[in-house]
């Protein structure tokens, strides 16, 4: 049954992409880039992105009517294989990991105040990350209604807190604290690689403009809604980005922007806890699916009689990110999500191009012209190669193999469905 309407579209859109990421990658940008001009032209070129692969979702979610954000899209354009490869991968490592990051961003904001003048214990911040994963999980697991409720007001709340930076920016500028903007591409990185990597940890922030497809069966009006809430959300947050860095930017010069803890102090208040609520609620979606396909264990798939939601995925995303809280490295975490991710987003929209030829036949109520998804996996296989050519790391190679190793069980267990379960009994 349907429980997501527009509003609720909009707030899952904006409160999932205005999170920890905006004051835990300005810094990142900023190194990246070297100066102003080009930092605020990378994050306006995020949204331009973010929004070009949106419009190419919506395409999608409304021509293949399933919840499973990328899981469907790639099941109906490349046939089982790839879509179990999407979904192992992201099952297992990469929610539950980017769920981690985000609980353990929160957990260093709430207990760094308390430790003045020096790091918050290990153990403190992991069990405070572990504490919020498990609440966020609870709340979940009681009602898609509370967890909506939850999410506007969280959204709300963040909504909020970017208006007064931004306002608190305007009456700087007014007052003339211009000063960091009239030169600002002096100084400025233009290498291949540097570029790449700040394109990187933007995207980081913007990541969260594809949610809205995860929940495409609980959309109410979905044909109306799903690009709609695309139309108004994406571009609300570019500008919202936008004018967040220039605020910054009022009252720091680059080098005291990259020394400043004062962006760490202020995402205390606005991103992580919510944001971290908005990822579970889609994310296990896609392991429900998975497991309606047969392509996880079945248990997967079921859903409360009384409460009308996945909780064995839940529980089962919510145990799997406390295990990765366990390293705590949150830029190798970041770093592994964000690879393996623009892979399979470039996957995606190479599917949409693959079913123009292919799929002709399927209803498109929203149909985007073919040079938006063409651009879209250029610009993909750039961001996977980019930080491997700049700075080669063995995570990189970690996560290949571990996305190519999925095919150990989808050989014996899904395409020649062998069942040891059987093989047992029969001994």
């Amino acid at each position: 049954m349907s429980q997501v309407g527009l509003v609720s579209g909009i707030c899952l859109i904006v409160g999932t992409m205005i999170g920890s990421g905006i004051f835990i990658s300005p810094k990142a940008v900023l190194e990246g880039t070297g100066a102003v001009g080009p930092c605020l032209c990378v994050w306006a070129a995020c949204g331009v992105l973010a929004t070009m692969g949106a419009l190419c979702y919506a395409e999608l979610g409304t021509m293949i009517m399933k919840s499973g954000g990328e899981y469907p899209y790639l099941m109906e354009g490349f046939g089982p294989l790839l879509a179990y490869l999407y979904s192992w991968s992201t099952i297992i490592v990469l929610k539950p990991s980017s769920f981690a990051i985000i609980a353990l961003s929160c957990a260093e904001y709430a207990s760094t105040p308390f430790y003045p003048g020096c790091a918050p214990p290990q153990v403190v911040t992991k069990c405070l990350a572990a504490a919020c994963i498990l609440i966020i999980t609870v709340v979940n697991c009681l009602s898609v209604k509370l967890a909506n409720r939850v999410q506007n007001f969280f959204t709300t709340a963040k909504l909020l807190i970017i208006v007064i930076i931004v306002v608190s920016g305007i009456v700087l500028l007014a007052q003339g604290n211009t000063q960091n903007l009239r030169d600002p591409f002096a100084g400025a990185t233009t290498s291949f690689g540097a570029i790449g990597l700040a394109f990187y940890n933007g995207l980081w922030a913007y990541d969260g403009w594809n949610q809205l497809n995860f929940i495409t069966e609980e959309l109410k009006n979905p044909y109306r809604n799903l690009p709609l809430a695309i139309i108004i959300g994406i571009p609300l947050v570019t500008v919202c980005y936008i004018l967040v860095n220039i605020a910054y930017f009022s009252v720091l010069t680059p080098i005291e922007f990259l020394q400043s803890p004062a962006v760490a102090v202020v995402s205390l208040f606005s991103g992580p806890a919510s944001h971290s609520l908005l990822c579970l609620f889609v994310y296990v979606r896609l392991t429900y699916v998975a497991g309606r396909e047969g392509h996880m264990v079945r248990i997967m798939s079921y859903i409360s009689v009384k409460r009308y939601t996945p909780s064995p995925a839940l529980i089962f995303n919510g145990l799997l990110s406390i295990i990765y809280i366990m390293p705590a490295d949150i830029t190798t975490l970041i770093n592994y999500f964000s690879f393996a991710q623009w892979v399979f987003y470039g996957l995606t929209c190479l599917a949409l191009i693959v079913m123009r030829f292919t799929r002709k036949e399927l209803q498109r109520p929203v149909k985007v012209p073919i040079v938006i998804p063409v651009l879209v996996v250029i610009v993909s296989c750039y961001l996977v190669l980019a930080p491997i050519i700049d700075k080669p790391e063995w995570e990189y190679l970690y996560c290949t193999v571990f996305i190519v190793g999925g095919l150990l069980l989808y050989v014996p267990f899904i395409y020649y469905k062998f069942n040891w379960t059987r093989c047992i009994m029969s001994k």
